[in-house]
């Protein structure tokens, strides 16, 4: 049986913390459908000491961004597009328009079609992440978009040169300097400004992920992507610097992002425990690292690699790092993740910042039933079908007793005027 080394927060001061969350969300929400811009300006003002006139940036805005980063940061940047780019254009080609006669006469098919307007986000209160701006508009691009917006917050007082480097070379059409909530609804919902898109993408803190899912409906989103997550699968074969190293890489996002060691070794687990608190005194996160760890860290050790597993899915975690003997036992054999990093020569940066695969990834056990952003998620499927007179006879017969059975008067008239028609038939 799995036994806590360490626990940490309950599910019912969870449940109280996301409540307060949903109350702040939906208020101001409502106040940006109720004022607009001067919503967005008071509220920018209030969380990010920022109230410009226009929140989007000028082509001299950006130009002037450029000047602030150095050529390897240019270089870096472009390095990393690639790779997102690359591995975003192999899912595409796995996307493919499909037509096929399925029975004589009768023709199916569907078209992938790409959204037409979305806004992607792009956390930068407290890290300026600039690879979400490849991430959600990179994946965009690919997919076919027509009109990309991005948003961010300022870093440190202004627009954080980086993040606007990297979404204008990603390909963005309209960049502003917005953070939070309110660039979630003035996205969704429109304003003066700003008009609305069609989807949101992007990861963000709990008040991000909380105005995704109540703007949901009103707009499409890509998934719940909330504060950061990491799981480490370990055992014997690597050692408790790795693994600490690895769980606090993670858990400096913030303090509410849970990192979680999973093991069939307690000499592994405590070894993990000790260096964690050794690290954490050097890391110059450890703060903010050391909170997390605090409130959200567990270690969990089991007896075999089979309740590893039990547990691993149970806890459906964003990022799932496996550092054992067989990775490839639980790759065969997961099934709620968000992303997977096998054998410790892999981590959850290179996912995070450069390696191709995209870091948008679910939370909060969404993983149970969504994978992460890719490219697919931008592209609707759109079905249509083309039936011959003799085949609409053939199929009617079918129809017209099947909604006579469901009591669909209306829909059996349709089935039967086309009997009448093409075949001279009188269903009654």
């Amino acid at each position: 049986m799995a036994r806590f080394l360490k626990e940490g927060i309950s599910q019912e001061e969870k449940d109280d913390a996301d409540a307060e969350v949903r109350k702040t969300v939906e208020g101001i929400l409502d106040d940006i459908k109720a004022r607009g811009d001067a919503a967005l300006k008071d509220y920018s003002e209030k969380f990010d000491n920022w109230r410009p006139d226009k929140f989007r940036l000028s082509r001299v805005e950006i130009d002037g961004c450029y000047d602030q980063v150095t050529k390897q940061n240019i270089e870096d940047i472009k390095f990393a597009q690639s790779q997102v780019r690359g591995f975003a254009e192999i899912q595409k080609a796995a996307l493919v328009d499909v037509e096929q006669e399925t029975l004589p006469g009768v023709t199916l098919g569907h078209k992938n079609i790409p959204v037409n307007s979305v806004g992607c986000y792009v956390p930068g209160g407290k890290y300026p992440m600039v690879a979400s701006a490849h991430m959600s508009v990179v994946t965009a691009k690919v997919a076919g978009v027509k009109r990309i917006i991005a948003c961010a917050p300022p870093y440190e007082g202004n627009p954080s040169p980086a993040i606007v480097v990297a979404q204008d070379m990603a390909g963005a059409d309209e960049i502003y300097c917005l953070g939070g909530v309110q660039a979630m609804g003035a996205m969704a919902l429109g304003t003066e400004e700003i008009s609305g898109v069609d989807m949101l993408v992007g990861p963000g803190n709990a008040y991000v992920a909380e105005a995704k899912r109540q703007l949901f409906g009103r707009v499409g989103i890509d998934l719940l992507a909330g504060p950061t997550e990491t799981l480490i699968i370990a055992d014997e074969t690597v050692d408790g610097e790795l693994c600490a190293t690895d769980l606090l890489g993670q858990a400096e996002h913030g303090p509410t992002s849970p990192a979680i060691l999973l093991t069939t070794s307690e000499e592994l687990a405590r070894e993990t425990m000790k260096e964690v608190e050794r690290q954490l005194k050097i890391l110059p996160t450890g703060e903010v690292a050391g909170q997390a760890w605090d409130v959200y860290g567990q270690v969990i050790v089991c007896d075999s690699e089979e309740e590893m597993l039990f547990e691993a899915d149970r806890i459906a975690s964003e990022h799932v790092q496996v550092m054992t003997k067989d990775p490839d036992y639980f790759l065969n054999n997961m099934t709620n993740y968000g992303a997977l990093f096998l054998g410790p020569e892999t981590n959850v940066a290179y996912g995070d910042k450069v390696i191709g695969t995209n870091h948008t990834l679910p939370t909060k056990t969404a993983g149970r039933y969504t994978g992460g952003l890719w490219v697919g998620k931008f592209i609707k499927t759109h079905t249509y079908q083309r039936v011959t007179k003799e085949a609409s006879v053939e199929v009617g017969k079918y129809c017209s007793r099947l909604c006579a059975l469901e009591g669909f008067a209306g829909h059996k008239e349709q089935a039967d005027i086309r009997l009448r028609r093409y075949a001279g038939i009188n269903e009654g």
